[in-house]
């Protein structure tokens, strides 16, 4: 799955997951430097997934509404959102109170024990209509501009710097292209650890590049 490479990202801070069908969030429990998590509109089912956020120490903005998890009761969402991140400064855009962290500890459940595991088939999964229709509507670049701007509104209010829109990673929203969908997820799990690397690995990475569009070139003009 796209968050899958997490695993790979222990130091990074700010995500955006907005609008992409997840549902698993155990690949972000290495996260330690994580401070700002945006999962709005995904298929988070459960309020156990936040098992594997308990241990992030910097953990400060969270998103988490319009999820499957939110239910129908919205004060015991948060009470028990709360509860189990008590280090939160913003849920859904809202300032987290003190009044609030005490009333959690009431009505909040605490959570002991992660999701049970489902049974996933491997390969391209059928977007519902729900998630078609949500790509058809939001565009690649109208996502990045929403994730962006909610991040950043976020940040002012915290007294934070904005992020520059050119240092902003996104992900995709879902594709019904299968192939499509796969580059998409490489592409974005190579630019996130290039932030990773220091002058020597991108000098690497530059030449790397560099002869794989040679090879690629010469490929395309032999076909010619």
């Amino acid at each position: 799955t796209q968050i899958s490479i997490c695993r790979d990202l222990p130091n990074i801070e700010v995500i955006t997951f907005s609008v992409n069908g997840i549902s698993d969030l155990e690949p972000l429990n290495q996260c330690q430097h994580l401070s700002e998590l945006y999962l709005r509109k995904n298929n988070i089912a459960s309020l156990n997934e936040l098992f594997y956020l308990k241990n992030l120490p910097r953990l400060r903005v969270l998103w988490l509404s319009e999820n499957p998890c939110c239910g129908s009761d919205p004060h015991r969402y948060r009470m028990t959102v709360l509860r189990n991140l008590p280090s939160l400064q913003k849920l859904d855009n809202q300032a987290v109170t003190e009044e609030e962290l005490s009333q959690a500890l009431l009505d909040g459940e605490e959570i002991t024990a992660p999701p049970a595991k489902r049974s996933v088939e491997n390969g391209c999964p059928e977007p519902t209509a729900s998630s078609a229709a949500e790509s058809t509507m939001e565009t690649e670049s109208e996502l990045l501009s929403f994730s962006l701007e909610e991040t950043n509104k976020i940040r002012e209010e915290l007294g934070m710097k904005p992020v520059p829109r050119d240092k902003f990673s996104s992900f995709s929203p879902r594709e019904t292209d299968c192939n499509r969908k796969k580059r998409n997820n490489v592409l974005n799990a190579i630019l996130l650890l290039m932030k990773e690397l220091d002058a020597e690995g991108l000098e690497i990475v530059q030449q790397t590049v560099g002869r794989r569009l040679q090879a690629l070139r010469k490929k395309e003009l032999q076909e010619e």
